[in-house]
């Protein structure tokens, strides 16, 4: 350098030669120049690139916006066909449920009227055709008004011999046509009177219908009675062969059932009335033996066509066109407007346009094996169907403006963001220049002051600089980590401004371990479970189990990596190596599940029933794994490699309370000498990234047979994760020493509820300090006889009262006391019956629904001093939460509202206890029950002190009782005097402007809305819970309907309807009472929490409904003996 200096200029300040200073001047230049060149031909070559990127990237834009406002536009297009489709099919289905019943209607009331004719013949040794039925207007008015049909004619076949004889015979049996008269202007529904009937002509012999034409030579078809009854006595006996009635005969002789005719001739000036036909019913000799009887005659059923088409859409669908057409070659149309029909005129007049979606509905029943072709193939009669198209009116109404309305969002969304791409890109460009100008002059500051090969070393010095890093023994740090939590390489290196430079001054903390075993601990059923309770609860579920996990973990020399959820990982065979590292996490494995028993079964105590469900699912794995600190924001030691994914598969792929263990594991069981241990998996486990795999499970010893015994005791199947084809297999009856010690632990769990807030009533009652101006301020009503008759519209809640100090103490309840409240409790449990659904365990989940509801509701939380705001935040929560003894009641109402349920409705109670039924006036008829016996219970002298820690005073006694009252008889949802004194509640409390006579009013009226709401959602509560919690309730309550319905108890089979059902039960009442919690503002998160899995479960519902039902009724076929349909 300083050579190439000397060419420049001297050092010493002497001149240099001429030639030199050229020389060196031009190579400068020529230097400086070509960077320059290449600088520019750089920025040249990017800024083209960016331009072509630049255009490229519009165009796609462009052509993005096309497309996808392209496939929009025929997406919701194509919604709008589906819906119109979809609708349309519905509205088949209904059409034809109602065809199917109406045939059935009309061929079973002619058939009827034909069975009375031969009835009667029997009855009164008559021989046909000389028989006449008594009270045939009664006959026939019933199948009249069951069918629809405009009259029904009794017509005997008389043959050429018998002629003379049926003339006189009629002469004298003439006495029924004044009957008929008699009963059919006594039917309501018409203005008839007796002068409307003419009795001039006393004629009553076999005449033809048409008085120009001679009578035929017989055999005849007189129409001897009908309903209603002719108007002139001149038509009686016509000749039915006359009208054609005989071309029927053959095909009714064949078939010998009911046969229909084509649509009869008009009459002159009735040719724009809507088509008639006919049916023949065969009138046998004999009921005995109807196929070698012989047919005697025939009962006519005529009818309008129209009467048939009624009633065959719901309300409010309309333009739908129905063509009957038959085999007879005739056809007309109708247009069907909801539950009218519009005759519109012979032939088929629907629109072509439809002719792909036509939907064929047959008029008629098959039967005996006859198929539609054998049952065509013989004149004189025919077979109608009905031919269902759409309308483009009906089409109309589903062609909706989304698919441009969205399509032209979308394009101005795209039009928005290609012209927001265009600006960005100008000031993108904008801000590249004056970069690209900083940069430059930068470049020319920094090559003025060094020469460009100065430059390039500090560049390429700093680039060394970079690369530099220390290097340390990674397995004694890892082990120094483990046993002491820290790395002092990490410590030193976090923080300064020295250290941006890189992440970490020295190398990770890692190294391979290739002898483990891995265990994946699983609680199952726990998202269930958890489902139900409060966040407390569930946290003191995990640390208890964990707590206990982790004393086994370091009594065993086992290694916790960590938890995630409800999921525990473990590891042996490091940090220290171990040759028994298999041996080891199988006897921790097992120490673990048999824990997890114990312990749930303590904490149902605590923690509320199904605890004990709740099982632990164990996967296990042996191999290498990586194991190291991942360094960060929050060091972790983690184990990474393919032996952490198996050991989680062979978790997931296992059963509750059971241990799951792969192939290499079981090897080094068997290498141990433990191959006692080891049970092959019966199938085969398909893992996800491994295939099949052969598996295998820890056979337990005689330490986990004693802890199998224990859990003989609980309920669960097994499986905390409910299974969703279960029914238990045994009768409820059966199962009840099972049920003792779970009924005990929920007693235990009840008491403790129930105890905490009776502490609750005494400490407030101490702190208050004087009731008595409330007490003097209240009114109330005597006691009616039931409690139906106690139900209030509003329940007066206390007044506002300022505590003596601002933190109560908890109160102990004496020991009379709780042994007073446990014997109550456990009676009432011994008042439930064994019920499938409505039992102990119901009442308990119900109560622990409202307990969660009750601690969700926002409590005053002020400064005593500051008793406005206190008293403000009493009146937000409508006084509940500052009353104990409003949330002891809400309590004790979820824990009695079933008692001595006996697995029916109130319905079937009237029929099976019209004494109970009587009493209480057919109405809620449960519900008072429970309310009296449980009331009845709590009088009993053995609790006394119970009951005076309840409610010392007549005033807290009434409301008290008030309180229970309206709770237990909220739950009645069927009751519609209740529900319409609750809806009126609502919409002066919640749904519009109200003028109150006083706050107070507002204030109690909306505490008692809340009050009921709360324990009807409780009542419910499992249809708002999460998904295996409804399915466990819901087929234990098809459980209990089924069993009455094979029982006797029910006239309905509740799997006939059970799918459907539950829809219309979340659309009408589960979704709308969740979003009534919402509105009643006070429940917090649970209120939201409460309808997200209402909707959540009806749309599981509606999409596995069906598979589940079928699971449900297979089940119940089994268990009870059933056969399927």
């Amino acid at each position: 350098m300083i050579e190439d200096s000397d060419h420049s200029w001297s050092v010493d300040g002497g001149e240099s030669s001429d030639d030199d200073l050229q020389s060196s001047g031009m190579d400068t230049n020529d230097q400086e120049k070509a960077e320059e060149e290449a600088i520019a031909e750089l920025t040249r070559r990017e800024t083209r690139g960016v331009q072509m990127w630049r255009i490229f990237t519009l165009l796609i834009l462009v052509a993005v916006s096309v497309a996808v406002s392209t496939i929009t536009f025929r997406l919701l297009q194509a919604q709008d066909i589906d819906e119109f489709e979809d609708s349309y099919e519905f509205f088949v289905a209904a059409i034809r449920n109602a065809v199917e019943s109406q045939v059935h209607d009309v061929f079973n009331a002619g058939a009827l009227v034909a069975g009375q004719v031969t009835k009667a013949a029997v009855e009164k040794n008559e021989t046909f055709p000389f028989v006449t039925v008594d009270l045939f207007e009664v006959i026939g008015g019933q199948a009249r008004e069951m069918s629809g049909i405009l009259e029904v004619v009794w017509s005997p076949t008389v043959e050429v011999e018998q002629r003379d004889a049926f003339n006189a015979y009629a002469t004298e049996n003439i006495g029924w046509y004044n009957d008929s008269i008699a009963l059919f202007l006594a039917e309501p529904g018409h203005n008839f009177t007796e002068e409307w009937f003419n009795h001039s002509s006393t004629d009553y012999s076999i005449k033809s219908p048409l008085p120009f034409l001679p009578t035929s030579e017989g055999p005849w078809g007189p129409r001897w009675q009908a309903s209603p009854p002719v108007r002139s006595t001149y038509e009686i006996n016509f000749d039915s062969y006359g009208y054609g009635a005989n071309t029927s005969n053959n095909a009714i002789e064949t078939f010998r059932r009911a046969v229909m005719s084509e649509v009869l001739e008009p009459l002159p000036g009735t040719e724009n009335f809507p088509p008639v036909c006919a049916i023949g019913h065969p009138v046998f000799d004999s009921l005995l033996d109807l196929d070698t009887a012989k047919i005697a005659g025939k009962v006519y059923s005529i009818f309008f066509w129209d009467s048939n088409m009624v009633n065959l859409l719901p309300e409010g669908a309309s333009d739908i066109i129905a063509v009957l057409k038959n085999s007879c070659n005739q056809s007309f149309t109708y247009t069907l407007q909801g539950t009218s029909v519009t005759y519109i005129g012979p032939g088929d007049l629907h629109d072509t346009h439809y002719n792909h979606m036509e939907e064929i509905i047959p008029f008629f029943e098959l039967e005996d094996g006859l198929t539609e072709e054998e049952f065509a193939s013989v004149e004189g009669h025919c077979l109608f169907y009905l031919h269902v198209y759409p309308t483009a009116a009906f089409a109309e109404r589903y062609h909706s403006s989304n698919p441009v309305q969205a399509t032209t969002m979308l394009v101005f969304a795209f039009a928005f963001m290609i012209t927001a791409f265009l600006m960005f890109d100008r000031f993108v460009g904008r801000r590249n220049r004056k970069m690209l100008v900083a940069m430059t002059q930068t470049n020319a500051i920094v090559s003025s002051l060094f020469p460009s090969n100065v430059r390039d070393r500090i560049f390429a010095q700093a680039k060394d600089e970079s690369d530099e890093k220390k290097a340390l023994n990674g397995k004694s740090r890892l082990k120094s980590y483990l046993s002491t939590g820290n790395d002092e390489d990490n410590e030193a290196a976090g923080g300064g401004d020295e250290n941006d430079q890189y992440m970490y001054k020295t190398k990770p903390i890692a190294d391979l371990f290739p002898e483990t075993t891995v265990l994946f601990a699983d609680l199952a059923g726990f998202t269930a479970w958890s489902s139900m309770r409060e966040p407390t609860q569930v946290f003191i579920l995990l640390e208890t189990i964990y707590k206990a996990m982790d004393d086994i973990a370091k009594a065993r020399r086992v290694f916790k990596v960590e938890t995630v959820g409800d999921c525990y990982v473990a590891v042996t065979g490091l940090p220290d190596p171990r040759k028994d590292h298999a041996v080891a996490m199988c006897r921790f494995a097992l120490d673990c599940v048999q824990k997890m028993d114990i312990l749930t079964r303590k904490l149902e105590v605590l923690l509320g029933p199904d605890t004990t469900e709740l099982q632990m699912r164990v996967g296990l794995h042996s191999g290498p794994v990586t194991a190291g600190v991942l360094r960060g924001e929050r060091s972790r030691f983690q184990l990474f490699g393919d032996t952490m994914n198996t050991a989680s598969r062979m978790e997931s792929n296992g059963l509750p309370g059971k241990i799951h263990m792969s192939q290499e594991t079981a090897r080094l069981l068997i290498a141990a000498g433990k191959e006692h241990w080891v049970a092959p998996r019966e199938e085969t486990v398909v893992a996800k990234g491994k295939g099949e795999l052969q598996t295998y499970w820890l056979v337990t010893t005689k330490a986990s047979n004693q802890a199998r015994s224990e859990n003989a005791s609980s309920e669960t199947d097994g499986s905390g994760e409910y299974d969703e084809n279960h029914i238990d297999g045994a009768p409820h009856d059966a199962m009840a020493p099972v049920l003792d010690e779970k009924t005990d632990r929920l007693v235990k769990w009840n008491v403790e509820v129930l105890a905490s807030l009776l502490k609750n009533i005494i400490a407030r009652r101490k702190d208050i300090l004087s009731t008595q101006e409330s007490i003097r301020h209240m009114s109330f009503s005597k006691i009616a006889t039931t409690p139906l008759d106690e139900v209030q519209e509003i329940i007066r809640m206390p007044v506002f009262k300022k505590c003596k100090n601002n933190e109560s103490k908890e109160e102990e309840l004496s020991k009379v006391v709780m042994d007073q409240l446990r014997e109550y409790v456990s009676a009432i449990a011994s008042m439930y019956r064994n019920n499938p659904f409505h039992n102990f365990e119901h009442a308990s989940h119900v109560t622990m629904s409202v307990v969660k509801l009750l601690s969700r509701i926002v409590t005053p939380d002020v400064d005593a001093t500051n008793s406005d705001l206190e008293s403000t935040l009493h009146d937000y929560t409508y006084g509940i939460t500052s009353d104990p003894l409003t949330q002891f009641a809400c309590v004790f109402s979820a824990l009695i509202h079933d008692v001595d349920h006996v697995g029916v409705p109130n319905t079937q109670l009237i029929v099976e206890n019209p004494q109970l039924a009587k009493y209480y006036r057919e109405k809620s008829i449960a519900e008072q029950n429970s309310v009296d016996l449980s009331w009845e219970l709590l009088q009993d002298n053995n609790f006394n002190d119970l009951r005076l820690a309840i409610c010392p005073t007549e005033y807290e006694r009434v409301r008290f009782r008030q309180l229970v009252v309206n709770s237990v008889m909220a739950t009645d949802i069927m009751d519609k005097d209740l529900k319409c004194l609750r809806n009126k509640r609502w919409e002066k409390a919640f749904a519009g402007d109200n003028v109150e006579e006083s706050l107070k009013d507002a204030v109690d009226r909306k505490a008692t809305i809340v009050i009921e709401h709360l324990i009807q959602a409780s009542d419910v509560s499992h249809t708002m819970q999460h998904w295996h919690i409804y399915r466990k309730w819901n087929e234990r309550l098809f459980e209990e309907l089924y069993s009455a319905y094979i029982q006797g108890r029910s006239a309905t089979d509740p799997s006939d309807n059970w799918y459907k059902g539950e829809i219309g039960f979340f659309d009408f009442y589960i979704i709308p009472l969740a979003k009534k919690l919402r509105e009643c503002g006070v429940f917090g998160v649970s209120s939201d929490e409460y309808l997200n899995y209402a909707e959540k479960n009806r749309q599981e519902w509606e999409s596995r409904g069906m598979e589940v039902v079928a699971g449900m009724v297979e089940a119940a076929h089994k268990k009870y003996g059933t056969k399927s349909k």
